[in-house]
């Protein structure tokens, strides 16, 4: 995988999501404990043996850059080649341009490149994956273009992309989803291919006024580029919405899922932060649930993830939830379906309760 260069794009559409975003890119949206989401495909190129990645950057991009910075703990802090940032293009006339133009601004780093290919993932996606097998794959089917897919129904991916393709994996349709049944192939948002295809299909795409690379790009490319598709096996979880978003939180507290994603021979590296071990005091009850460093428990956690540092205190019930850094239960208070945003502090004997298919959020650092 010394041959491939990754790129992953960060101007991804977080409407679904904006009480989450507000602030922060969807990349840097808070998972599982202790990881972001841009750590998934991140670690997945690293643990490939890509050694030179670039990060395309939204205009949000103070809390990614904190987050990644020099790209020590992924081994990407390196003399020649590593990580490196792509600022985004500037819209003209205020109107929304899309990834294709921020493609084309960077089109000189990737020519420039010693890399043969170019992996261009998103990273909205929670997975684990070696993209070793997807390259063996494109060189062995002899395509120009891959496109990374899994099996599922279609009813939990609004506006995700469907192909159809023929029994040696050659793409024969790409569609936006307008219908939901079982068993799609639904499109991971990963692309592999040379990078001179990639570059021309991006100043195509730029000349002739389009904004997407896969709806204005892939969905329109010459018939002399062939387009085959590689199925993903493993876990995969789209965060699109508030709704996704707690909903895959929840699966990760099963053990097989949770074993599959962080337990794999390929780790996922995040940011670290040396924090003593969580503490569980004399009336402390915890079932079910993942609790990171740093966190002092006092009270009854159910079926829940408390990010670094949460306190709850005596006599709390965290039922169901997702409770980011920093965040202060104090005594007596109870949360059930509830997601609170770092830094909230939830006051004595007070009772948050959202919908079990759609949680109550409570937004970064509010006091109730």
């Amino acid at each position: 995988m010394k041959t491939v260069m990754g790129i992953i794009d960060l101007q991804e559409n977080d409407k679904l999501i904006k009480e989450m975003t507000a602030k922060r890119p969807l990349a840097a949206v808070p998972f599982a404990g202790r990881y972001r989401l841009i750590d998934f495909s991140l670690s997945s190129m690293v643990n490939s043996g890509m050694d030179t990645v670039g990060i395309l950057l939204p205009n949000k991009s103070r809390s990614i850059l904190d987050h990644l910075r020099s790209g020590k703990d992924w081994d990407l802090a390196r003399k020649h080649d590593g990580l490196f940032y792509l600022p985004p293009a500037e819209a003209e006339n205020g109107l929304r341009n899309g990834n294709i133009q921020s493609f084309y601004r960077h089109l000189d780093f990737i020519e420039n490149s010693s890399q043969k290919y170019v992996l261009i993932s998103g990273s909205r996606i929670v997975y684990n994956m070696n993209f070793d097998n997807v390259l063996r794959f494109h060189q062995n089917t002899g395509a120009d273009i891959t496109m990374v897919y899994n099996m599922e129904s279609t009813e939990n991916t609004a506006g995700g992309t469907v192909i159809k393709t023929a029994e040696n994996g050659l793409v024969q349709d790409i569609a936006v989803q307008a219908v939901t049944y079982e068993d799609a192939k639904v499109a991971m948002g990963i692309y592999l291919m040379d990078k001179h295809i990639f570059t021309n299909i991006v100043e195509s795409c730029f000349s002739h006024g389009g904004t997407n690379f896969l709806i204005d790009g892939l969905m329109h490319v010459d018939d002399s580029y062939s387009i085959y598709g590689f199925k993903h096996d493993g876990y995969v979880a789209r965060i699109n919405s508030t709704a996704s978003y707690y909903k895959a939180s929840m699966e990760i507290l099963n053990p097989e899922i949770w074993q599959e994603i962080f337990m794999n021979v390929d780790r996922v590296y995040t940011k670290v932060k040396d924090e003593a071990p969580a503490q569980y005091k004399k009336n402390a009850k915890a079932t079910n649930s993942l609790i990171a460093n740093g966190c002092v428990v006092e009270g009854t956690v159910e079926n829940s993830i408390l990010f670094r540092g949460v306190k709850v205190g005596k006599g709390v019930h965290v039922k169901n939830s997702i409770v980011m850094q920093k965040c202060d239960l104090q005594e007596d208070a109870l949360i059930e379906n509830v997601i609170c945003d770092k830094n909230v502090v939830i006051t004595h004997g007070k009772w948050l309760k959202g919908a079990s298919n759609y949680p109550l959020i409570v937004e970064k650092g509010v006091v109730i």
